[in-house]
């Protein structure tokens, strides 16, 4: 029932006519200062100063790490109630995250959002870990992702990876709300291709993207929930990615959300490589992602669908420059796009220390919201609306060149 209150809610939004433009792209203005709409129909005030407007965050946010996690990245998160369900990957020897690195396990930490008290900390699953069903094999587990599946239930999945000892495997398990507790039960999740329905491995999405023309060697890991978790029409969809593969596609969860369907694949032009997006759908009902790439100058790419299984070949749009490698986002809050991504310019040499929010009422003319720029870097966040506020959590450091020392969260606006 809740889902489907959800799905009905969102789909209202969709249904919303679309808002048409003079022009399709946004000028660009100097950082820290807003971007007008091309179209005039400003969304923020003439005077809003989005580095200031960032510090007000900053300044706000708590460290949800336990005392002794050394390294901490890619968090996200579901609300429920007063409380913010937090996973993410962690060690408790070095900073920094490697799917080679077999002491990276996945917890999850329990926060107010009311206090901004951490309630509770609980581990979810490391490398050889025995549960009641099933003992996971030596590795490290990774890219922890977190829904509300029902009233009671969060269900959270990881990936279990050795690279080049097996294939990596994405697992879940579920926890209980009431109880504050892990089952003591995980499962395998499936992907479902034009092939049919394996366990979600690798091998399996990249021979599906082979079919479609996808050229790139295989990896027997990388295989992640990426930009999670959308619900269009009643369904729930992903973005999954391959990072060392360089692979990226749409798929769409079924009921039980135990198996994820690969819609389509946006991988082109080969000449690129694409690595971590984000997904939304437009005023019109076409999807476009934002994607991470690796290649030249390593700005972010854009490609479009009207279904979600066909898509345009990738190139840069003139609202987003001087970006670079790292994790993109893309929402929608109250019939607003928030698009999220890192821009190349450093603060005092470190990586990843700028970080903007552009604002958006038709994914052409944007205006820049948010300006993160810390020393302690803002990488990897996740946004989520819960009663009328937008929460974050994001990773920063204070010292590593990684700056993945803890996960940090707190109240966008």
């Amino acid at each position: 029932m809740l889902r489907t209150k959800r799905a009905l809610f969102l789909l209202a939004l969709t249904a919303m006519p679309a808002i048409t433009t003079q022009a399709q792209t946004a000028r660009q203005a100097p950082a820290g200062t807003p971007q007008a709409a091309a179209s005039g129909a400003t969304i923020l005030p003439a005077d809003w100063n989005s580095t200031q407007a960032a510090d007000n965050i900053l300044a706000g946010l708590i460290n949800v790490s336990g005392p002794d996690v050394k390294g901490a990245h890619d968090a996200e998160m579901a609300i429920v109630g007063d409380r913010a369900f937090i996973v993410f990957e962690a060690n408790d020897v070095q900073p920094g995250e490697s799917a080679e690195w077999p002491y990276v396990y996945v917890t999850l930490s329990v926060v107010n959002v009311k206090s901004l008290a951490v309630e509770k900390r609980v581990p979810i699953a490391m490398s050889g870990q025995a549960f009641e069903n099933e003992t996971l094999p030596p590795g490290a587990c990774f890219v922890p992702r977190v829904i509300q599946k029902d009233g009671q239930t969060l269900r959270c999945y990881f990936a279990s990876e050795a690279p080049k000892a097996r294939q990596s495997q994405m697992w879940f398990i579920d926890f209980d709300i009431a109880r504050m507790a892990f089952d003591n039960r995980i499962h395998r999740a499936k992907l479902k291709t034009a092939r049919g329905t394996f366990d979600m491995r690798p091998q399996y999405f990249y021979d599906d993207a082979v079919a479609h023309g996808f050229t790139r060697p295989a990896r027997d890991y990388g295989l992640y929930l990426f930009d999670s978790f959308k619900e269009f029409d009643g369904n729930t969809y992903v973005a999954l990615n391959n990072y060392p593969v360089g692979q990226n596609a749409l798929a769409v969860a079924n009921d039980a959300l135990d198996t994820f369907e690969v819609l389509g694949h946006y991988n082109d032009p080969p000449a690129l490589r694409l690595t971590e997006s984000a997904v939304n759908r437009l005023p019109d009902g076409t999807w476009m992602a934002i994607v991470r790439q690796e290649s030249g100058d390593r700005n972010y790419t854009f490609c479009t669908s009207a279904d979600g299984k066909h898509w345009t070949a990738n190139g840069q749009r003139a609202f987003v420059r001087n970006g670079t490698s790292s994790k993109p986002t893309f929402d929608r809050f109250k019939g607003i796009y928030y698009l999220g991504w890192q821009e190349a310019t450093k603060i005092n040499g470190v990586s990843r220390s700028v970080f903007n929010v552009d604002v958006s009422v038709d994914g052409a003319a944007w205006e820049r919201k948010y300006r993160f720029a810390t020393e302690r870097s803002f990488q990897y966040p996740t946004f989520r609306e819960h009663e009328g506020s937008i929460y974050l959590t994001v990773t920063q450091g204070d010292s590593s060149e990684s700056r993945k020392e803890r996960i940090v969260f707190g109240k966008l606006e």
